[in-house]
């Protein structure tokens, strides 16, 4: 079945990587407009914007750079993370974080609905940093194909978010992903090994990724696997 929005070529997007505004945010509009490198960025003031920047920021997988002592705090069993348990808790505590300069959250209501949805039908997922069994960090994103296309993290401890990002980049590996699409540049993302690809490269790098399978379902169940990966890598010292 044709989708019902057909999106301009992502190379007509201007300066700001602007590219389309209109249509909705259905489950089949946001996963045709993520298989084509586009993602929807907006606030209540404004219609649904579609944006594909250039240069784009990625993080592939083999290149995440960890500090000695996010490693330590990961291996002082003093943090529990978890996949998909809590989503509606982590898009709730991203969406009251402010981006650039907006004096509002760009996770709208809408947007807040669309992504509850996406997790229902297993294309959106969470990984989640837990002290005390209190939620202090996480991050979501989109699952398509072999690329995860992050959408927002945030931390309420210190390296609570790299320490979710460390744990879904350690699941990608052991999925074959190709890329983390992290869309915008930032100093956080690049000091943990994230850098920044032409637009007509990462559209070319998509387009043999979206040629994988897309793993949908609750991720939960590879919870257990990563704890015993990381139990092994403290216990016998290799990385």
């Amino acid at each position: 079945m044709a989708p019902k929005y057909i999106f301009p070529d992502p190379a007509q997007a201007d300066e700001e990587g602007l590219l389309a505004a209109g249509g909705d945010l259905s489950v089949e509009t946001l996963l045709t407009a993520y298989s084509q490198g586009i993602f929807p960025w907006f606030d209540e003031n404004s219609p649904i914007l579609w944006w594909c920047p250039d240069p784009r920021m990625v993080l592939f997988p083999a290149k995440l750079k960890i500090s000695d002592s996010l490693k330590q705090k990961i291996r002082s069993g003093k943090y529990d993370f978890r996949i998909d348990a809590d989503f509606d808790a982590v898009i709730r505590n991203c969406a009251v974080v402010k981006r650039r300069d907006q004096d509002a959250t760009w996770i709208t209501n809408d947007m807040l609905d669309a992504y509850r949805t996406l997790h229902k039908e297993g294309y959106a997922h969470s990984f989640e940093t837990y002290y005390d069994n209190e939620l202090i960090g996480g991050l979501y994103g989109v699952s398509l194909g072999g690329t995860f296309f992050g959408e927002s993290m945030f931390h309420r401890k210190p390296d609570a978010s790299k320490i979710s990002l460390y744990y879904l980049v350690m699941l990608l590996k052991y999925f074959n992903f190709d890329m983390i699409d992290a869309q915008q540049p930032t100093s956080h993302l690049k000091s943990m090994g994230a850098e920044e690809v032409s637009r007509a490269k990462f559209l070319e790098i998509l387009s043999v990724s979206m040629k994988s399978p897309t793993r949908r379902g609750n991720w939960n169940t590879f919870t257990e696997l990563l704890r015993y990966e990381e139990n092994k890598k403290r216990d016998f010292g290799y990385e």
